[in-house]
């Protein structure tokens, strides 16, 4: 029975790591009874033999299935771990979509499937987590403590975010919303506090990596917004910028621009330098704001908005969901579709690249402004992470004090 168990999770994981929804219904029909099952056996097997506590999982099976159940069980973990490395790659680039991690590489895996990734960075840190585990725990057993502390404490978190979206999200009255999670929750509590007393045999490997990250995502946050602030004291209005180029005209170049910005109000960094530098506009110029939305995906029909703000500036805004990856060429060929002439091998895209200088007064303590300063190194261009032709692509650096 448990060699079918194993074999059953295993094609489930297997399966479901594709995105067949067909499998969903094998879960409910087979897999999960048939887990159940053998948790119970489990349990049963260790109250009929107490010396079975050691190992229930490999001592529930006759010596003749030893090896083959060894064989499955690798086959169940590699599964697993396969699994657990796309989680990470989703969460990672959906942090990033939120503004909770700087801009890291994405690689598109599938021309069918926008959920199949491969985040290198993500992938690096993952094997230097996994080899320092090894070393650290060097046998399974030991690694048990802190696998109680991670399984438990997710499931409190789970359960929290749960009562938040059934309160908040789907509005139903606070006492239903309690009623229905606080028998849960409670359970779940019980467990982590009876995991709690293992914190110092190795349950703290999981609290100091989400610590590690928490900390990570609050000084991207707040250095962000420190940049933010200080950059405010020295932009210029875009439309104060509009009437000085209609008062002034510049020289005009054949062609279409496209200048990136976060804020549209303001003028691009990358119009001012370019203003500054070249003194001249071309015969086309777009303003391009990409809006991460707080839901899952956006739909074509509502992706683009296009705003004209004088005779040769549009603003153009692409709005996509935190599981999408923005894509420019695809925002501009929606922006054709709609009216927005201009020829793609005409067009020069303006970015800004910012390096990062130690302030000596900083809104930040000294190790947030150095993590914070680290974290940018290490950010994914813009180019890249956009999805900009590399040779239409015009980067103007700016410095920064942080």
């Amino acid at each position: 029975v448990f060699l079918a168990v194993t074999g059953a999770e295993a094609l489930y994981a297997d399966l479901g790591h594709f995105g067949r929804r067909p499998i969903q219904y094998a879960w409910l029909g087979l897999v999960f009874p048939a887990l159940v099952l053998n948790y119970l056996g489990q349990g049963a097997l260790v109250l009929n033999d107490p010396a079975t506590l050691e190992n229930p999982f490999y001592l529930m099976v006759p010596r003749w299935a030893l090896l083959p159940l060894v064989v499955i069980a690798t086959m169940a973990t590699i599964i697993a771990s396969q699994a657990v490395i796309t989680g990470a790659y989703s969460l990672a680039s959906q942090a990033v979509q939120l503004g909770l991690l700087p801009r890291l590489e994405v690689r598109h895996t599938s021309a069918d499937e926008a959920g199949q990734i491969y985040m290198p960075q993500v992938n690096l840190l993952l094997l230097i987590g996994v080899l320092l585990l090894v070393a650290l725990f060097q046998t399974s057993g030991a690694l048990a403590t802190a696998y109680g502390i991670a399984v438990t404490g997710t499931m409190v978190v789970t359960a929290t975010m749960a009562f938040v979206l059934i309160w908040k999200v789907w509005h139903w009255p606070l006492w239903i919303a309690a009623a229905v999670m606080a028998p849960l929750l409670a359970i779940d509590v019980v467990f982590l506090g009876a995991n709690v007393l293992k914190i110092a045999e190795g349950g703290w490997a999981p609290l100091l990596v989400a610590g590690m990250i928490v900390a990570s995502m609050l000084t991207w946050r707040r250095g962000v917004a420190a940049l933010r602030h200080k950059a405010a004291q020295s932009e210029m209005l875009l439309s104060d910028l509009l009437r000085q180029l209609e008062a002034k005209p510049r020289q005009r170049v054949a062609g279409t621009a496209v200048f990136l910005t976060s804020e549209p109000n303001t003028a691009p960094t990358a119009l001012l330098h370019s203003l500054k530098h070249f003194k001249v506009l071309h015969e086309q110029n777009v303003i391009l704001r990409v809006v991460i939305e707080r839901l899952p995906r956006i739909a074509d029909a509502e992706r683009v908005t296009i705003e004209p703000l004088s005779s040769t500036f549009t603003l153009v805004t692409a709005r996509y969901g935190f599981m999408e990856s923005p894509n420019v060429p695809a925002i501009l060929g929606l922006c054709r579709e709609r009216g927005l002439k201009f020829e793609i091998m005409a067009t020069s895209f303006f970015v800004s690249r910012r390096a990062m200088k130690a302030a000596d007064k900083s809104e930040l303590p000294a190790w947030q402004q150095k993590l914070f300063m680290a974290l940018a190194r290490n950010a994914s261009n813009a180019s890249d992470y956009f999805g900009i032709p590399t040779s239409r692509v015009v980067e103007i650096g700016t410095q920064m004090t942080v």
